[in-house]
């Protein structure tokens, strides 16, 4: 995945041993993933709760208190993502990276609306498919800013993905990435996102994401970590986007415990999920985790966007047959739902994005 930087034709010093595909965030996005899971079969309630019967306060007595922190899961992927994304896109032309990312996002994407829908239509699942209309506009990825039922419910984190993807694609990519550039789009954007937060302007909102920014902004960060450990801005772009990133975290999930919440979530707890997503990204970017190259953490990596995509809504029909269907005990219920989402991610990857994604990647990079 690593590609030739900067200012556009000269290759960055590299460490050295930092070449060649870093396994260990193979294996990171995986364990962010499944923290993604865990919250939404066992640390929340709504729907899920349908489909165990009870709340899953009641399913879990004690671990849901701990699944509540998976929904940070999120914030580790915008980390690895804001350093996916620079390393992707450093060096590339726009087209290039355009194709990259569409052709990464969009095959699995399609399939996964598309059996969605059909599994919500089938008469014997308790839950009500959207409107074909809204089924439809959901395969443009625009169906947030549109005010559209979602057919996934974690489709809003691909929202927030596609507006970074822009911003740096127009900040960096386009006019060519280099440290500087990146330095002072990272600085930038930070410095942006803070003012538009009080700014009371939802537009402004939209475009510069201001609850999520630090997280991508890091990220980018890390990246030039990556390239080079004595980078002093590098570490101080880190060092304030978890500054910030670990406020707006709290700020967001924390709330008094009382009878009412589904779990508490401490305001410690929070800082330090957050704070385990940067540290891991950054001992990945510093080499630390070099010796975990097995080849499975790429296979573990190939499988978390599909993962992710289905997991959440056909967890709920899979939860649901297991357990008030066939009356598995909870824990088995949990553990084989993972499993059958992870099969189904399997399925996805070696039949419709192996062939795929290559195909579409070449015809949306090819010159005309």
């Amino acid at each position: 995945m690593l590609v030739e930087p900067p200012g556009a034709t000269t290759a960055p010093r590299r460490r050295r041993g930092s070449g060649g595909r870093l396994r260990a965030l193979d294996g990171l996005r995986l364990v962010a993933a499944l923290m993604v899971a865990a919250y939404h079969y066992g640390g929340r309630d709504g729907e899920v709760g349908e489909a165990w019967g009870s709340s899953p306060k009641v399913q879990f007595p004690t671990l849901h208190e701990f699944f509540a922190y998976g929904c940070l899961g999120v914030q580790v992927f915008f980390v690895i993502s804001g350093f996916v994304i620079c390393m992707s896109g450093w060096g590339r032309p726009l087209k290039s990276f355009f194709a990259s990312r569409a052709s990464r996002l969009l095959p699995a994407y399609w399939v996964a609306v598309a059996i969605v829908t059909a599994v919500f239509a089938l008469p014997v699942v308790a839950y009500q498919a959207v409107s074909p209309s809204d089924a439809l506009v959901n395969l443009t990825m625009l169906q947030m800013p549109l005010g559209v039922d979602r057919v996934l419910g974690v489709c809003w984190t691909l929202w927030a993905e596609v507006r970074f993807y822009a911003l740096f694609a127009l900040c960096v990519v386009l006019p060519g990435a280099g440290r500087r550039r990146v330095i002072m789009f990272c600085a930038g954007w930070m410095l942006a996102a803070v003012i538009a937060d009080n700014a009371n302007m939802p537009l402004l909102d939209i475009v510069l994401m201001p609850e999520y920014a630090p997280y991508f902004i890091g990220g980018v960060g890390l990246y030039l970590v990556h390239l080079d450990r004595r980078d002093a801005y590098a570490w101080g772009i880190v060092a304030v986007s978890w500054l910030i990133g670990q406020h707006y975290a709290v700020r967001s999930l924390w709330h008094a415990a009382g009878a009412d919440g589904f779990s508490y979530r401490s305001s410690t707890g929070i800082v330090l999920v957050v704070t385990f997503g940067f540290l891991a990204v950054a001992a990945i970017a510093l080499g630390w985790l070099r010796w975990a190259n097995w080849g499975w953490l790429t296979v573990a990596g190939a499988l978390t966007y599909p993962f992710y995509l289905v997991h959440e809504h056909l967890g709920w029909v899979v939860i649901h047959a297991l357990h008030r269907g066939l009356g598995l005990p909870s824990g088995a219920t949990f553990a084989l739902t993972a499993a059958s989402m992870l099969l189904l991610a399997w399925l996805l990857n070696q039949y419709v994005e192996k062939p795929l994604t290559p195909r579409l990647r070449a015809v949306l990079a090819k010159n005309h």
